[in-house]
């Protein structure tokens, strides 16, 4: 019985040691990165490029639902123009709150955050609105090194 008991109790002490948690980085409700993403996302609005590419680092590489591969940053900022050649009163209305995730593994700095696109076709004159999800990667220095969007853009003019 001793024998038994005491193994039922290494089993147990086992468990518990491998099914302990373990934290792999910290969530943040407010970080300078997070407020960088908002000015971003204020100045694509505004069509400032000027402002919008200093928050690039120039290796930056953009992702979309759709696209086979990473794009570099300037062919992005092409695609981004073309979208006030379709539509007026564009807007990136904040659904929720942004998050900073800082991953130990890796030191990965992520900001991810929530939007509605919405536009007004020129064409048509109906408002499109893409719910989307947007993955902000960035460096030491603050700035954005990849870009990956999710979200259904296949109803928008091109």
């Amino acid at each position: 019985m001793k024998k038994a008991m005491f193994t039922a109790l290494l089993f147990l002490f086992g468990i518990m040691a491998y099914g302990q948690q373990k934290e792999n980085g910290t969530i943040y409700i407010t970080h300078p990165f997070i407020d960088v993403v908002m000015k971003s996302s204020k100045a694509y609005e505004s069509q400032d490029w000027a402002a919008l590419k200093k928050m690039y680092s120039d290796t930056a590489k953009w992702w979309v639902s759709g696209l086979e591969k990473f794009i570099p940053i300037e062919d992005a900022y092409k695609s981004w123009k073309t979208d006030f050649d379709f539509y007026t009163d564009i807007k990136q209305v904040q659904v929720g709150y942004p998050d900073y995730l800082h991953y130990k593994k890796e030191n990965a700095m992520i900001v991810q955050s929530w939007w509605n696109w919405e536009g007004k076709s020129k064409k048509t004159g109906e408002v499109l609105k893409v719910p989307m999800v947007i993955f902000d990667e960035f460096n030491t220095a603050g700035k954005i090194v990849n870009e990956y969007i999710y979200a259904d853009f296949s109803k928008m003019e091109k």
